[in-house]
């Protein structure tokens, strides 16, 4: 949710001062801002903030709120005029007349970070201007890698006969089984949107969707990274995907290799046309 923020000097809170080539592009801004949170957070998750390792409730709250105040102090610092919408601020409607507006899910997949050695969490940086994404991140340090616009990832060929679907480990759509029956899927279940979008770029799996309700941040940089890599991206039914809206509630999503696009979209028209959805 979008939240104001004043000029802070990273050195005073303990950040690197960005290369000069990082702080004047947007793409490398969103790379290195994403990757430096995912350090901080991973060796939060390591070592505690005082040595003592935490766990369950208190490491979630521990890394939301660390991600969220470094990303903060972040764009405060090299991006003080844009506008912020993230899942661990306050709204604030002005997002609605800028021009450019950072879309940030600080820690995606509170759960899997609070469970190591599971590597399925992410930090999400998007930048959204005059009507579309146009720049994004996701690091995930799990995997000591991040993927961004900055340099799109390549899609591996695909390395497995039948299609491979990302499904969420708590809310898989409940018509998830139906279209694995249809073309013949292994159903892939893990957490965090980004790490699930990122799988199909990585040939981990070929396709996510998603029908159980999201919000603008839980896709924002994935999408844009996505699309950087030549998939599809879309709603689950193959609508356009729209961002920076009053009601920030986007509750479904497809990303996939373009070849799967046409009959996961037509599967969903006709299965939503016949339940009524």
């Amino acid at each position: 949710m979008w939240q104001s923020c004043a000029v802070i000097d990273a050195d005073s809170a303990g950040l690197p001062t960005a290369p000069a080539d990082v702080a004047v592009d947007d793409h490398r801004f969103a790379a290195w801002a994403a990757t430096l949170t995912g350090e901080r957070l991973q060796i939060l998750r390591e070592k505690g903030s005082d040595g003592t390792p935490l766990g369950g409730k208190a490491l979630k709250d521990a890394g939301d709120a660390l991600g969220q105040a470094i990303l903060m102090q972040l764009l405060a610092t090299y991006r003080p005029d844009d506008a912020i919408l993230s899942e661990e601020g306050k709204d604030d409607k002005v997002r609605l007349t800028s021009d450019r507006v950072w879309i940030i899910d600080p820690l995606d997949g509170t759960r899997e970070y609070s469970e190591p050695p599971r590597d399925d969490w992410a930090i999400h940086v998007a930048l959204w201007e005059s009507g579309d994404l146009v720049a994004g991140a996701v690091a995930q340090p799990g995997l000591s890698t991040t993927f961004s616009t900055a340099d799109p990832p390549a899609v591996p060929p695909r390395t497995s006969d039948r299609p491979r679907v990302a499904v969420s480990r708590t809310r898989p759509p409940a018509f998830v089984e139906e279209l694995a029956a249809e073309v013949d899927a292994e159903l892939v279940p893990m957490g965090s949107a980004g790490a699930k979008v990122i799988s199909v770029a990585r040939d981990v799996t070929d396709a996510y969707i998603h029908a159980g309700g999201q919000y603008e941040w839980d896709s924002a940089a994935p999408v844009v990274v996505a699309r950087a890599a030549g998939l599809h991206t879309s709603r689950a039914d193959g609508a356009p995907l729209a961002y920076n809206q009053d009601n920030v509630l986007l509750p479904d999503l497809l990303v996939c290799r373009p070849e799967l696009a046409d009959v996961i979209t037509s599967f969903v028209r006709r299965h939503w046309a016949e339940t009524g959805r």
